[in-house]
């Protein structure tokens, strides 16, 4: 008999899932002992159901912390561990390694093309090489422009299953009611609204090859393009007909040294270098030399992102608390956000709201101590958005309002007793060639 091969996948609720389903699920070569959880609140001292764990795994599959894993490691006798989430330092990654060898197992980096699922359908990609470059935005221009040209458009989302797995399997959002159906968290609403707004059919989950065939179900016989819209800076689910990643001129050098954003560089077909507006020249040019050395071949596209206030005259010269989109300041790692290029524009004098927070909300600001002036939209739990929600009231005496720099209607989820101003941005391409150029060709060849 042979000895079953005992592995780890180390995950943050997305990829891990998938890597799983799509490599080891069916796999009786391997034995899955447990995931372990990062990155996001309140996701380890969970299971992974055996409803979608398979017939190897009856009992599920137990989710421990990240903490937990050299114990782990040494108490299954582990043989391989499975590097499976994203938006990591290189150096990160090799210490991660590193601890996993000194224990004797081995540190597994699958293929990205190893899990990409293959369609019936065209795929257009849309990744990144780190959290908030501007995907959502991207995504949201290349949805218009198919619709425009009489495409059938569906987006299907990179996985933020932090709820009951088994009824986040395959979820469908049409309208905002499907919204509170699936007891959404603030994250997923940031990704998700903008898009039911322009009446675009969105899916997202767990199991991505039943989405990915419901996806096509909705399309049919039309003429329709599914849209992967990616997460962190992880590579496509799918197999993409066209690759799109966009690069950051605000952090020059990080297209080349993250995990694995440096992969979605190097696989791209377009690279879109976003905020040239607020980038300076010479880190513009540092970020085409990394698209020189390592992807010569791409469509290169120089853009910005639009920033427009929706009620200027509420924030125009008055004090504002600034609220911006959360996992873009805090794995992402940036300071500030489009909230805070609105505020600067209005010449609005910020609050820091540091001072005002409270619960989680504290805690988010002694885990991210980069953060002081800001706040992040912070919701991945119903406790988490009362603390937010609590924090801004908290700061309600000291404020004329408060601009929402995250991509959702914040004053559907949150109550404060000065007025909300809601801050929109949009890609906007600066010359040639642009987005509507590049996927003119691909339609041209598609259909």
């Amino acid at each position: 008999m042979v000895k079953k091969v005992k592995i780890i996948i180390v995950g943050a609720a997305g990829r891990d899932f998938h890597n799983f389903n799509t490599v080891y699920r069916h796999n009786s070569r391997y034995d899955v002992v447990a995931f372990t959880a990062a990155q996001i609140p309140n996701i380890s001292g969970r299971k992974y159901p055996p409803k979608l764990a398979g017939k190897l795994y009856p009992k599920g599959i137990p989710i421990f912390p990240e903490e937990q894993l050299p114990k782990l490691i040494e108490k299954h006798d582990v043989d391989e561990v499975i590097m499976s989430y994203s938006d990591l330092h290189h150096t990160t990654v090799m210490h991660k390694a590193a601890l996993v060898n000194s224990l004797g197992a081995d540190f597994v980096m699958l293929g990205a093309k190893y899990t990409m699922l293959k369609s019936t359908k065209p795929i257009i990609a849309v990744t990144a090489v780190r959290t908030g470059c501007g995907k959502s935005q991207t995504t949201r221009k290349v949805a218009s422009i198919l619709k425009e040209r009489g495409k059938k458009v569906v987006v299907v989302r990179h996985p933020m299953p932090y709820g009951d797995l088994v009824r986040q399997t395959c979820q469908k959002y049409t309208t905002y009611d499907d919204l509170d159906k699936h007891k959404c968290t603030i994250e997923e609403r940031e990704e998700y609204e903008p898009l039911i707004e322009m009446g675009v059919t969105l899916f997202a989950g767990v199991d991505y090859e039943k989405i990915l065939r419901e996806a096509e179900r909705v399309i049919g016989k039309s003429d329709g393009v599914i849209i992967w819209d990616g997460g962190n800076n992880d590579t496509p689910f799918f197999r993409p007909d066209m690759h799109i990643t966009l690069v950051d001129p605000l952090r020059p050098g990080h297209e080349k040294d993250f995990y694995p954003g440096e992969t979605n560089l190097r696989m791209a077909d377009v690279i879109i270098i976003n905020k040239e507006g607020s980038a300076r020249k010479e880190n513009i040019q540092l970020v085409k030399d990394s698209i020189g050395k390592y992807n010569p071949s791409a469509v290169v596209i120089d853009a910005h992102s639009e920033v427009t206030v929706a009620k200027p005259e509420l924030v125009e010269r008055k004090r504002v608390l600034v609220v911006e989109d959360g996992p873009t300041l805090t794995h992402g790692g940036m300071k500030i956000g489009a909230g805070t290029v609105a505020a600067r524009k209005m010449k609005s004098k910020i609050v820091p709201a540091k001072q005002f927070a409270v619960g989680t909300i504290k805690d988010v600001y002694k885990k991210y101590p980069h953060l002081k002036t800001i706040l992040p939209a912070m919701g991945y739990s119903g406790q988490q958005i009362k603390d937010l929600e609590k924090t801004i009231r908290a700061a309600n005496p000291k404020i004329d309002a408060v601009i929402a720099g995250t991509p959702i209607d914040l004053r559907r989820v949150i109550r404060s007793r000065k007025p909300i101003v809601r801050i929109r941005y949009n890609l906007k391409e600066v010359g040639k060639p642009t987005l509507s150029d590049v996927l003119g060709k691909l339609i041209s060849r598609m259909f």
